[in-house]
């Protein structure tokens, strides 16, 4: 008996679900607000520590990072639930737009600031480090502000169509996902041990990072959505090996896996959007029409 079903009232002419079912997916979501919220309290316990000297801020930044990336797999199983169960409504996909502005928008923006652009070395003099820290205030509103933008696209388009359409058998995503975005963050600052940022080029580079974030959340170049994976299918040996694989990488090299993971992603629609230009550029022109004279 499928999901579907378990959860349909049998007393509904039309098999709807019962009035309980519409509450799992969310709870996921409310999980979901609940740790961009987590998040940012450590961010703020952090970056107290760290200004006045005392250990332990790495440790709250650690769990602002892993905070986010928890939220990142709620927010993927709320809406595959919903449809799973049959329970997708209008209230949970503007809730959920919302939690992704708090988790995914508001979260990151405040830890790439804390830990990106706060804590700059003074020996560079107070005039430069209050020029980035006034740059960290602008690049990391942008974030939050491009992906704010991302999700108010992806609510009001029905049917979005990218730059470069690709295959029609896939399904993409109209410009960087938000929760792609954050969790890239994330998973930078827990892969470098969460302390932060002291030499200004870092800091420097890190912004630049966030800007080419923000511009590829608003931008229409395509990405993978993987909402064609079914887990009812039979697939190869391959993928058990595959999942077996990725299981012990969690397991023992967490930090590197989950960066390399969200950076392949990133870059996978740079480099989707590079392809399509050289394909175009180096397809040979069509011989023009001969004209014959009578």
């Amino acid at each position: 008996m499928s999901l579907k079903d378990r959860f349909a009232d049998p007393n509904s002419p039309d098999h709807r679900p019962r009035k309980a079912a519409y509450a799992l997916p969310t709870l996921f979501t409310a999980g979901n607000i609940f740790l961009g919220y987590i998040s940012i309290l450590r961010c703020f316990r952090g970056a107290m520590l760290a200004a006045s000297g005392s250990a332990g801020a790495a440790e709250h930044f650690t769990v602002a990072a892993q905070a986010i990336i928890a939220a990142v797999v709620l927010d993927g199983l709320d809406g595959r639930i919903a449809r799973m169960t049959n329970t997708t409504s209008a209230f949970g996909r503007e809730m959920d737009s919302l939690a992704d502005v708090i988790s995914f928008g508001l979260a990151p923006a405040v830890l790439a600031f804390a830990w990106g652009v706060q804590f700059i070395d003074p020996i560079i003099g107070e005039k430069m480090r209050g020029q980035i820290f006034n740059a960290g205030y602008l690049v990391a509103f942008l974030f939050l502000l491009c992906g704010a933008c991302r999700l108010a696209r992806f609510n009001v388009q029905v049917n979005p169509i990218p730059k470069n359409p690709g295959r029609p058998d896939r399904k993409y995503f109209v410009g960087l996902p938000i929760p792609a975005a954050a969790a890239q963050v994330a998973t930078i600052v827990w892969a470098g041990d969460s302390q932060p940022l002291g030499w200004w080029l870092l800091s420097v580079a890190w912004l630049g990072l966030l800007l080419l974030l923000g511009f590829l959340m608003v931008s229409t170049w395509r990405y993978h959505s993987f909402k064609g994976i079914s887990f009812s299918k039979a697939y190869s040996p391959l993928i058990i090996i595959l999942v077996g694989g990725l299981i012990y990488g969690m397991a023992n090299y967490a930090q590197l896996l989950f960066l390399a993971l969200t950076t392949a992603y990133v870059a996978s629609g740079i480099a989707i959007r590079i392809g399509g230009i050289l394909r175009r550029r180096l397809k040979p022109a069509r011989p023009a029409p001969e004209i014959k004279i009578a």
